[in-house]
Formats: C-alpha cells, sequence, structure tokens
C-alpha cells in the first residue's frame, strides 16, 4: 500500500511500516500546503494519509477521498511516542477503505 505521512509526523516513523510503500509530505515537497490542496494532491497516488492533525475530522468531506485516513493519538509526534501505535496502524492499513477515516491510538 501506498501510504503518505504528514509533515506532523516524524520521517522516521516510515521504516516501521513494513510491507508499504511510505513516503514524507515534506519529501514530496507539500510542506506548509492547506489540508484541502494536500489531500487533492493526494488522491490518485496514495491509499493512505497518516496524520496526527485532529483538525483534518471535523475540516474535510472524508467519504469522497480516493484513500483513507488515518488519525494518529499518541502524546506526542516523537517516535518514542509513535511506536506503540504502529501495530494498530499496520492492522488499520490492511482493510483501510478509501473515503473512511480510522483513529488509533490514544
Amino acid at each position: 500500500m501506498r501510504v503518505l505521512l504528514d509533515e506532523n509526523l516524524p520521517v522516521g516513523l516510515a521504516q516501521h511500516l513494513v510491507d508499504h510503500e511510505a513516503t514524507t509530505v515534506v519529501a514530496l515537497g507539500w510542506a506548509g500546503i492547506t489540508n484541502g490542496e494536500l489531500l487533492r494532491r493526494a488522491s490518485g497516488h496514495f491509499e493512505a494519509f497518516l496524520t496526527m492533525d485532529r483538525n483534518l475530522a471535523t475540516q474535510q468531506v472524508h467519504a469522497s477521498l480516493s484513500f483513507g485516513v488515518v488519525l494518529i493519538g499518541a502524546r506526542s509526534n516523537r517516535l518514542g511516542d509513535l511506536q506503540s501505535c504502529v501495530p494498530e496502524i499496520l492492522r488499520v492499513l490492511k482493510t483501510l477503505q478509501p473515503g473512511t477515516l480510522v483513529r488509533v491510538g490514544a
């Protein structure tokens, strides 16, 4: 699965998403763009978008997206705090459907 990590997530998280092709918003040169534009650019190129941006859940219409969104709830966006969420993220990615938003973590 092609996974896009939001700019609020550490690059090192991609290494933990085994069996998935993960890249970051920063690596694509998309840092700093609005959520709406980011989601538009990701459409058709990714099957999943991982973020910690809680506002995304209320700002965007997820049903129309061509990919699923995983909203990560962790103590912070430090890799050490995110590692405990990795097993749940991997489990969710197996069944994530386009147009859905799934919350993982606390």
